[in-house]
């Protein structure tokens, strides 16, 4: 699937930045980097599946709960990994 960009608006970008993670670092992690997704089995509904990716920007691990809409990625909910969620990651890639 080719990416067209990213669907931002009031009701995604707050819940992203309120972890301090900003839309360059989650555009960066969707697009350039060695990216994880698996399916978010926890939020999907039958309207919309969701996804997480798990992937590092800059040498700072962070998970990103997104949905696909169309060709766009929007992302729902950005953090940075909490330390032990960090080791486990760097050492299962």
């Amino acid at each position: 699937m080719k990416i067209a960009g990213f669907d931002w608006d009031n009701g995604n970008w707050p819940k992203c930045g309120k972890h301090g993670v900003s839309r360059e670092e989650i555009e960066r992690l969707s697009l350039e980097g060695q990216v994880h997704v698996v399916p978010d089995l926890t939020h999907t509904t039958p309207a919309e599946s969701r996804h997480i990716a798990a992937g590092g920007v800059d040498g700072r691990p962070m998970f990103v709960a997104f949905a696909f809409r169309g060709n766009f990625i929007r992302p729902i909910s950005a953090r940075y990994m909490h330390a032990k969620e960090a080791s486990n990651y760097e050492a299962n890639t």
